[in-house]
């Protein structure tokens, strides 16, 4: 069994990139057994709760529209080649993702956390929904699989809130200052949206070992 901790944020497009190659590369290892665990990682950790409109949110991360149109464009012609079609002309809003960090943890032990993580990334790269939202992650708790009544009884607690918070906290101490952050058997990173074939390479070293007990 090969552990993958998969450090990222739900407004990450790398991160929806990198999911994409991992889940090419485990294809080329079809007989190969994984657990992956997502783990918290904020991209914007100082996000007013209720999230930011877009484009003040644009100007303050890159200075403007024409740098940010840049910069996702590059995005989106590297989603096109993993088969994501980005949709980032449709987000009205930039939201805080601590929510949707806490009930990605809360649907691990439903083991639905990587059914959670890919509808919280379809709602917002595709479709652009404001993943801030309680209704989003409801739709998107639903989608998963989880039910939902439950799923709005937890987030109306503030169960899990200390754990995923210090979580982050300790990615940056470990020296994480960017996602999509692979690590394999808690022993060996490998940063950014790597190719497939990196991956599979990591997976086979990872293999050779044994992956230590679930935490």
């Amino acid at each position: 069994m090969v552990q993958i901790d998969i450090f990222s944020d739900t407004i990450c497009p790398w991160c929806l990139i990198g999911k994409r190659r991992l889940e090419a590369a485990l294809a080329l290892r079809p007989d190969l057994e994984v657990q992956i665990r997502w783990r918290t990682f904020q991209l914007n950790p100082q996000m007013p709760r209720e999230g930011m409109e877009r484009q003040a949110y644009l100007n303050l991360k890159f200075g403007g529209i024409e740098n940010a149109t840049m910069i996702y464009d590059r995005i989106r012609a590297a989603g096109a080649e993993d088969g994501i079609d980005f949709a980032f002309e449709a987000i009205q809003r930039t939201p805080n993702t601590l929510q949707s960090h806490r009930l990605i943890r809360w649907s691990a032990d439903k083991h639905r956390e990587t059914e959670l993580v890919e509808a919280l990334f379809q709602a917002y790269f595709t479709r652009g929904e404001d993943i801030g939202a309680d209704s989003v992650l409801l739709d998107a708790a639903e989608a998963a699989g989880l039910d939902r009544a439950e799923a709005e009884d937890f987030l109306k607690s503030d169960a899990l809130l200390t754990e995923v918070s210090e979580e982050d906290r300790q990615a940056r101490t470990l020296g994480i200052d960017g996602v999509p952050c692979f690590i394999f058997n808690g022993r060996h990173a490998l940063a950014g949206a790597q190719p497939p074939k990196a991956l599979a390479e990591m997976l086979d070293i990872a293999r050779q070992e044994e992956a230590p007990a679930t935490a």
